[in-house]
């Protein structure tokens, strides 16, 4: 098994990130809390610990919402889609190969995620996001 140790800590010093909790399971979760007293933000993470390649990009998903910025993109699967393209590339970066079951997680969240803009009704995908798109009339 390798060691992401040095990536964790890489990703949380250059982004000014905390880690609320490592997870058990494989989900996360990203946010920022502001201050109305001048005090400066803090971003908070929730993901599991990297210890294979599905860990790692999860929690550099995570660290990617803070990283790219939250409500940067319109449509909100599009902010999950950058976000992920974003988490691929810095494994790629750091000499991981996003294996068979990250590229998986990454489908299968995007469907996911569009599916669930298109339920809220969501009119028009930006082109990167129709493949994700279900069929209509299958």
């Amino acid at each position: 098994m390798r060691d992401f140790s040095k990536i964790v800590r890489a990703m949380k010093r250059k982004y000014g990130v905390r880690v609320r909790r490592w997870r058990r399971h494989m989900s996360g979760c990203a946010w920022s809390v502001s201050f109305s007293d001048g005090r400066p933000p803090i971003n908070w993470i929730e993901s599991p610990y990297p210890r294979t390649p599905i860990s790692l990009a999860i929690f550099l998903h995570e660290i990617g919402h803070h990283a790219i910025g939250f409500y940067r993109y319109r449509v909100r699967c599009e902010e999950e889609y950058h976000v992920w393209v974003w988490a691929l590339e810095q494994m790629r970066k750091f000499g991981v190969e996003p294996d068979k079951r990250v590229q998986t997680r990454f489908d299968k969240s995007m469907q996911y995620a569009v599916g669930k803009a298109l339920r809220r009704g969501a009119k028009k995908l930006p082109e990167p996001l129709m493949r994700f798109a279900p069929e209509v009339g299958s």
